[in-house]
């Protein structure tokens, strides 16, 4: 599991601002034009000057003593070696100081918080909403998104419910497609907004080549759907919101995470889906995080993929003689039937992906998903049956 964010050792020379969004650069020969809205990673003697700031390893802290006169440095803990050319950081110089890592150049997984707020409240949310003032995001998405490397494959917008933030949320995602045109945007949202003809217009009126909403459903059954997420009307309101957005020609992704109370009815959600919802342009059946609300809610949420696996072949088998797209997320390899690999992905993301120690030796782990970071400290399947070469 990486390490995003947390205090830094050491700031020589204070930052100017209490905040700074940065791109990294590893250029010594960027132009010194360049150079001014840029963090040098620096690592080795060869320091070029003029970088608005530098960034230094603490294992290499005595290259702090090499940086030129003018310049303002970091020094931050080994942990974040991997930080590279082009990945872009939030330093703040507050109770002595701060870094958060907000895109990586080289990763597939980038995800943009849009907001800690929301109008659910599901038993296994992994980022439990937060009723506060964080308006401060947004500004900073808008900070960031133009140093983005336009050669970047995909990015993710999540939240919280990103779409609480209205007008200014598709803002948002107007910007994101004037810097990055050529970028695949999938947005995470509960999809209740979207009940509102206007806000799906206007959503609609964006016209990016490439956006999906992923709009999860937990059950056929409305009273069970609104009990998982904690809303009254959600269920209804949620269809709905899909409904609007295929009407307006959007990509839409059904997300169904699988525990104890969403695998009740699973079956028949996916006939729900094959019958009233097959313009859909996705299906994601994925397994559960071990985080946030999930830990406090194990008794009621936890069930065993090796116990569902049946289950998840038999839904996955609706949906496919449907001729729907499907997935099958966050799970792994050995957990799951033969006929479930066509529609197996590698799914979570790298910075939380682990593997247990009876992996070790299986001649497919560069295939299987792993696990989340949190369900190897949180518990797993006793039934992990690493593959033998040949």
């Amino acid at each position: 599991m990486l390490k995003l964010g947390g205090k830094v050792i050491k700031i020589g020379n204070e930052i100017a601002a209490a905040n700074k969004i940065l791109s990294v650069s590893t250029n010594t020969a960027l132009p010194l034009i360049l150079r001014a809205s840029k963090i040098y990673l620096v690592r080795n003697l060869d320091i070029p000057a003029g970088f608005a700031h530098y960034l230094i390893l603490d294992s290499q802290r005595d290259l702090a003593n090499h940086i030129p006169d003018t310049g303002s440095y970091t020094i931050v803990a080994d942990e974040y070696s991997y930080i590279g050319n082009n990945d872009i950081v939030r330093l703040s110089s507050h109770r002595g100081g701060n870094i958060r890592v907000l895109f990586r150049a080289n990763s597939p997984h980038n995800s943009i918080l849009v907001t800690e707020q929301c109008n659910h409240y599901c038993l296994m949310c992994s980022q439990p909403p937060k009723a506060i003032d964080d308006l401060w995001i947004l500004d900073e998405i808008e900070e960031l998104i133009p140093l983005i490397p336009q050669d970047t494959p995909e990015i993710g917008f999540t939240g919280g419910e990103p779409t609480l933030a209205g007008d200014r949320f598709l803002r948002i995602l107007n910007l994101a497609k004037s810097y990055l045109p050529r970028t695949t945007i999938h947005i995470l949202s509960n999809g209740r907004r979207f009940k509102d003809n206007s806000f799906a217009q206007k959503y609609a009126a964006i016209d990016h080549p490439d956006m999906m909403v992923g709009i999860p459903i937990y059950s056929d059954d409305p009273t069970l759907h609104d009990y998982i997420v904690q809303s009254k009307d959600a269920f209804d309101e949620t269809v709905q919101g899909i409904i609007n957005l295929k009407r307006l020609n959007q990509k839409v992704e059904i997300r169904i995470v699988i525990h104890q109370q969403s695998i009740k009815r699973l079956k028949e959600l996916c006939e729900f889906i094959a019958r009233n919802l097959l313009f859909v342009d996705h299906v994601a059946l994925m397994g559960l995080e071990m985080m946030g609300f999930t830990r406090g809610n194990l008794d009621k949420l936890w069930i065993d993929p090796y116990e569902y696996r049946n289950t998840l072949s038999d839904a996955v088998g609706i949906l496919a003689k449907s001729g729907m797209n499907v997935s099958v997320y966050n799970h792994q390899l050995c957990l799951v039937n033969p006929d479930i690999i066509p529609y197996y992905r590698k799914s979570i993301s790298d910075w939380k992906n682990e593997y247990a120690t009876e992996c070790n030796g299986c001649s497919r782990m560069n295939e299987c998903g792993g696990f989340f970071s949190s369900g190897i400290q949180y518990g797993y399947s006793k039934h992990l049956t690493p593959f033998k070469a040949g």
